[in-house]
C-alpha cells in the first residue's frame, strides 16, 4: 500500500512511476468506498486523480499555491495533504469539509464552494507573491463548466502581466449538467484536433531551438519564425489574450501532465494547460451517468445503487408544477444556470425545448435575461439554488425589482443544506429580499403550500421569490392546522398564553415543542407563515392578540430576517404594549456542516431547546 506512507506532498515526489500507477488506484479506491459511506461529490473527484498526483509532483505546496474552483473535486489533494487519517470524516460534523478551506490546511490557500472564483483568487495571490519578491507558482484549477461564468473572463482580463501563474482547464465536458452555449462549442474544437496543437507546440520548439549566429541572421529567423507560424497556426482565445496555451492533454494520463506541467513551470508569462478528463473515470456507474453522481447521499459499490431514498423532494415537485403551468401557458418559461436536473427542470425541457433556457454558470446573466423576457410579457422562473441566487443581488435590485418586472425565482436548498456546510447553507435569501423594494417572498413547507405559492407568483406583477427546502416536506398530520388568511394556525390548548410565529421547515419543531409545553401545562398557539413578505401584520397581531408572549423561530438569519420585520412592524404600530418577544434564529455567524440535527442542536432548534426556551422566558417574566 503506497498511500499508507503518504503524510506530504513531499512523500510522492520520488515515486517510481510504477509506484505513481499504483498510488492512483488506492487513491481512486479511498474515494469511492468513503463517498460510499459519507455521501459527496464523486464522479468529480474520480476525474481529477492523475492531475492531482501530477500537481504535488511537480509543484510544491503549500508554498506554491493550488487554488480548486468550487472545491468539490479537492478529495485527492486532501488525502495527499496530510488528511488521509481523517478523510473517514468527510461531511460529517466536526470533520473534513467537502470543499477548501483555509482554517482546515495550509494546502488550501483559498476557500470555496461556489464556481468561477479561482482565477480571479489566483490573480491576487500572483501579485502579492510578486510584492513580496517570492517566485513562488500560483496554480488555478477551473472546470470548463466555471468557463461559462463571467467572473472567469473579468479575472482573465488581469492575468497576461502575472508571473509565475499557471491555470489548468479541467475539461470534462460537463459542470452539473452538460455544458451549453459558445464556451463550450469553442472547447470541444479542441477536443477534437489534438494533432493541430501538437504540430503548433512542436513549431513552437524547433524555431527555439534553431542556433543563430549574428544580430542580423537573428532578426531575420524571427521573423521567418513568425510568418511561418502564423500560416500554420491560427492563434487561439487565450493566446490573443496574452497567455500561453498548452493543450490539448489526457488528463486521465498522469506522466503527459507533468511533463506539460513542468514545461509550462519553465515559462515566466501566465499560462493555460487545457486537460480532458473523464468525469466518474475508473467507477463504471459513474462514468456513464456523472451528472446522477455528481453529488451523491452515499451509494452501493457493487451495484451503483444510490442511497438518497424514493420520497419526492421540493424540487421534483416544482418540476412538475413547471410542466403542468407551461402546459396551461405558452408564456411561461424556465431558466437555469447549468442545473437543468437539479433545479427539477428536465421534465419542463423535455416538454417545453423552446421555452426552457440554459445559460450555464452565469446567475447574473440569468437573472437579467428573465428580465428581459419578462420586458417583453413573457413569464419567466429562474430556479437557483438560494446561495448560488446571492450572486445576482444587483440584478434582482437594479433590472427585476426597480422596474417591477415578474420575474420568479424558484429557490431550491433554503435553509441549512447540512453535509455541503456555510457555502451551500440557504440562510441569507430572505435577509436579502426583504431588503428590496417590490418584491414579495413565499416560504412553502409542504406541497400545498408550493401549489399556493406558485398560483400567486403566476399571477403577480411584480418579482416573487419561492423559496423552499433541499429535500422532501417533513412527515406529520397537516390537518391540525387551521387556515387563516394565508396564514395557518394550531392551538395547543383552549386560551394560549405563548404564540410562536414561524415559517419553513422548521414549522415541524414549532409544532412538538408546542406539544411539549401542553404537556407541562404551557397553553401555546403556532402561526405558520406562507407569505412571508409582505406579511399582513395586522391580520398577523389579530391572530396573537390573546396571547402575552411572542416567540418568533426562524432557519435564517437574524439580521434582516421575517422575526426582525415583524417585531419591528408590531413596535411601530403599537402592538406590543404590554408583550414580550424572543427571537431564536441564525445570530450572525456562519454555520458549520455536519449532521442535521447536530447542526439544529448547536443553533438552539431542536423541539426539546425550543420548549425549554420558551420555558424559561415564561419562568423569568413570571418568578414565583
Amino acid at each position: 500500500m503506497i498511500l499508507e506512507n503518504i503524510r506530504s506532498p513531499q512523500d510522492i515526489k520520488n515515486l517510481t512511476q510504477p509506484e505513481v500507477d499504483i498510488l492512483i488506484g488506492e487513491l481512486r479506491d479511498t474515494v469511492i468506498r468513503t463517498v460510499a459511506r459519507t455521501g459527496g461529490h464523486l464522479a468529480s473527484n474520480l476525474g481529477v486523480v492523475e492531475l492531482t498526483v501530477a500537481l504535488h509532483r511537480v509543484f510544491n505546496s503549500p508554498d506554491d499555491k493550488i487554488i480548486w474552483d468550487v472545491g468539490h473535486q479537492s478529495y485527492i489533494h486532501k488525502l495527499l495533504t496530510g488528511r488521509k487519517d481523517r478523510f473517514d470524516t468527510l461531511r460529517q460534523y466536526g470533520g473534513l469539509s467537502g470543499f477548501t478551506k483555509r482554517d482546515e490546511s495550509e494546502h488550501d490557500p483559498f476557500g470555496s464552494g461556489h464556481s468561477s472564483t479561482s482565477i480571479s483568487a489566483a490573480v491576487g495571490i500572483a501579485a502579492a507573491n510578486k510584492l513580496a519578491g517570492k517566485n513562488d507558482y500560483t496554480i488555478a484549477v477551473v472546470g470548463d463548466g466555471a468557463f461559462t461564468g463571467g467572473m472567469i473572463y473579468e479575472a482573465l482580463n488581469n492575468c497576461a502581466d502575472k508571473d509565475h501563474l499557471i491555470i489548468i482547464l479541467n475539461d470534462n465536458e460537463m459542470s452539473i449538467s452538460p455544458n451549453v452555449g459558445g464556451i463550450s462549442r469553442y472547447f470541444r474544437r479542441f477536443r477534437i484536433s489534438p494533432r493541430y496543437f501538437k504540430l503548433k507546440h512542436f513549431i513552437k520548439r524547433f524555431f527555439s531551438a534553431t542556433p543563430l549566429i549574428g544580430e542580423g541572421l537573428i532578426k531575420i529567423t524571427r521573423k521567418a519564425k513568425n510568418r511561418i507560424k502564423r500560416l500554420l497556426v491560427s492563434e487561439n482565445f487565450f493566446e490573443v489574450m496574452g497567455l500561453n496555451y498548452y493543450g490539448p492533454v489526457d488528463g486521465n494520463n498522469e506522466r503527459q501532465i507533468e511533463l506539460v506541467l513542468n514545461e509550462a513551470k519553465r515559462e515566466n508569462k501566465c499560462s493555460v494547460v487545457h486537460i480532458c478528463t473523464k468525469k466518474g473515470k475508473g467507477y463504471s456507474f459513474a462514468e456513464e451517468k456523472p451528472d446522477l453522481y455528481h453529488s451523491v447521499g452515499g451509494f452501493d459499490i457493487e451495484t451503483g445503487e444510490i442511497k438518497n431514498g424514493h420520497t419526492k423532494t421540493f424540487s421534483e415537485y416544482f418540476g412538475e408544477i413547471m410542466v403542468k403551468a407551461g402546459k396551461r401557458d405558452e408564456d411561461i418559461c424556465a431558466i437555469t444556470a447549468a442545473m437543468c436536473a437539479g433545479t427539477g427542470l428536465s421534465g419542463f425541457a423535455q416538454h417545453f425545448p423552446d421555452r426552457f433556457f440554459d445559460v450555464g454558470i452565469a446567475e447574473e446573466h440569468a437573472l437579467t435575461f428573465a428580465a428581459g423576457l419578462a420586458s417583453q410579457g413573457k413569464k419567466p422562473v429562474f430556479a437557483v439554488y438560494s446561495t448560488f441566487f446571492q450572486r445576482a443581488y444587483d440584478q434582482l435590485v437594479h433590472d427585476a425589482a426597480l422596474q417591477k418586472l415578474p420575474v420568479i425565482l424558484a429557490l431550491s436548498h433554503a435553509g441549512l443544506v447540512p453535509n455541503d456546510g456555510p457555502t451551500h447553507h440557504g440562510i441569507f435569501d430572505v435577509a436579502i429580499v426583504n431588503s428590496t423594494p417590490e418584491t414579495e417572498i413565499y416560504a412553502p413547507e409542504c406541497f400545498a403550500d408550493m401549489d399556493y405559492a406558485f398560483e400567486q407568483a403566476f399571477k403577480a406583477a411584480r418579482p416573487v421569490i419561492v423559496r423552499y427546502p433541499k429535500n422532501s416536506p417533513e412527515e406529520y398530520d397537516r390537518s391540525i392546522f387551521k387556515p387563516a388568511d394565508g396564514m395557518y394556525l394550531c392551538d395547543f390548548g383552549a386560551r394560549p398564553e405563548v404564540s410562536i410565529i414561524t415559517y419553513g421547515k422548521i414549522t415541524k419543531n414549532a409544532l412538538l415543542a408546542a406539544a411539549e409545553l401542553y404537556q407541562k401545562g404551557i397553553q401555546t398557539r403556532v402561526i405558520k407563515l406562507v407569505k412571508i413578505k409582505p406579511i399582513e401584520f395586522e391580520k398577523l397581531n389579530e391572530l396573537t392578540g390573546n396571547t402575552g408572549y411572542i416567540y418568533l423561530l426562524e432557519e435564517g438569519v437574524k439580521s434582516g430576517g421575517v422575526s426582525e420585520s415583524v417585531i419591528s412592524a408590531f413596535a411601530e404600530q403599537g402592538y406590543l404594549f404590554n408583550r414580550k418577544v424572543k427571537i431564536r434564529a441564525i445570530e450572525d455567524q456562519f454555520v458549520a456542516h455536519g449532521n442535521g440535527e447536530l447542526l439544529y442542536r448547536d443553533l438552539g432548534f431542536l423541539p426539546e431547546q425550543i420548549a425549554a426556551e420558551i420555558e424559561l422566558f415564561l419562568q423569568n417574566e413570571n418568578p414565583s
